[in-house]
């Protein structure tokens, strides 16, 4: 038995080896991931195919959910609105400044329509299927439908936690070690080109390797548009694997809270070997002395482009929120990126009040893989009449538009707090300049 034991492990490990540590360090693929994605949506069309045919047989509705909404919203102003509402009323039109009764309609609607259709809250929970993918957490309405499909079922359960977890936990220790050891190393060596190079290599693969530890299949688009030293990259955010899916196609300087345990032991490590930007949790309130120390490490045109999410939390793969302005103050060049992830195979969506943690990437492990296409758009500069509010929201436009997100005004701070009072003194001062003029 022990030998046997011995004999599974080696093979393990040689596989592992030759099939994808040897491949992650020199960024190549043998396709085998791209085989298994087109296997997974053969099976899925299947799945899906067959549920809908027995939901009919056995009279069961099937749950579809509402991509765009569930109530058909068209962009009119408040004043056009409230015009709308006393014409149909009582046939006056507002002609002159008056309050009027049935005004209050308006903002009993207004009321109604966000609280059963909420833009915001609902960017915070897992983007809804219309398709099964055997993950039994994205489907809300599955009934028992076959014996065939329960089987199928029951081994795509066998297969995540029996066979693709304990390899991808095993790529991910790998990954981790390499990068902590790796970069150890290479903090010891003087400053140069030797050191950067090392580096750089060392990142890239340790993290090429965590990729792997993902099943993830990543399509890089426009890759000449990359970041480059001395500029700021900034991109939408999903999940905290966005840092590992960019950082394995590109060399970057990070940006981010000091943290304690093995999060703060790789910090510590990644910084000896490349010049990131870590702060105390006292530095990170202080907007400016931040801002500060960015401002300084890009004026060095030979420092690495720094990562940041300008949103500053988790958004659902489905919208693009407020960037907030501090990134885009500094006066650097931006080079934005857009990152979509495809739920099918997956949720990447972080939803940081709902899950720690070891339970996201419990789940995340656990899917049959990570799939998402990020795109390199051209880089962009601060425009002499713009100030730094009006550049994120044209860096955020872009973005959300390359990547077929919903654009956004709200910050993502709602996600923990609520609305400031400036927002429903907005309202009140439009209506009020309706009544007593301007």
């Amino acid at each position: 038995v022990v030998n046997l034991l011995g004999i599974s492990i080696t093979v393990l490990f040689t596989l592992l080896l030759v099939f994808i540590i040897v491949p992650a360090i020199f960024g190549v693929s043998f396709g085998i991931r791209k085989v298994y994605m087109k296997t997974l949506l053969k099976i899925f069309q299947w799945a899906t195919l067959r549920i809908e045919r027995g939901a009919k047989e056995k009279n069961h509705p099937l749950y579809k959910p509402y991509v765009n909404g569930i109530i058909a919203k068209e962009p009119t102003s408040l004043e056009e609105e409230i015009k709308e509402i006393r014409r149909s009323g009582s046939g006056k039109a507002l002609d002159t400044p008056e309050f009027e009764l049935s005004d209050i309609f308006y903002f009993c609607r207004k009321g109604i329509e966000t609280i059963m259709d909420d833009e915001v809250t609902k960017r915070f929970s897992a983007e809804e299927l219309e398709s099964w993918n055997l993950l039994s957490r994205t489907n809300y309405n599955f009934q028992y439908i076959s014996l065939r499909l329960t089987v199928l079922w029951g081994l795509g359960v066998l297969i995540r936690y029996c066979f693709l977890l304990p390899l991808r936990i095993a790529l991910a220790f790998t990954g981790i070690s390499l990068l902590v050891t790796g970069t150890t190393v290479v903090g010891y060596l003087p400053n140069g080109r030797c050191k950067e190079f090392l580096s750089k290599h060392v990142h890239l693969m340790c993290y090429r390797i965590c990729v792997r530890a993902l099943t993830a299949i990543i399509t890089y688009h426009d890759r000449e548009n990359r970041p480059r030293n001395g500029g700021i990259c900034v991109a939408n955010h999903t999940s905290p694997i966005d840092v590992i899916i960019l950082a394995s196609d590109g060399y970057y300087a990070m940006v981010g809270q000091i943290h304690g345990g093995l999060m703060g032991v790789i910090q510590r490590a990644m910084v000896k070997a490349c010049p990131h930007v870590w702060f105390e949790r006292s530095e990170v309130k202080d907007r400016h002395l931040v801002a500060k120390r960015c401002d300084k490490h890009v004026q060095d045109k030979s420092k690495l482009p720094i990562l940041i999410f300008p949103e500053g939390t988790c958004i659902n793969n489905t919208s693009v929120m407020m960037f907030k302005k501090g990134s885009f103050e500094i006066g650097a060049t931006v080079y934005p990126v857009a990152i979509k992830y495809d739920p099918q195979f997956g949720d990447a969506f972080w939803n940081s009040s709902k899950y720690g943690m070891v339970t996201y990437l419990l789940r995340m492990m656990t899917s049959w893989a990570i799939v998402c296409s990020v795109w390199y758009l051209p880089p962009m500069t601060r425009q002499p009449e713009e100030d730094a509010v009006q550049f994120a929201n044209r860096v955020k436009s872009a973005i959300a538009r390359q990547g077929g997100l919903v654009d956004l005004l709200w910050d993502g701070g709602l996600k923990r707090e609520k609305v400031k009072d400036t927002f429903k003194e907005e309202q009140q001062k439009l209506y009020s300049k309706m009544i007593v003029g301007n």
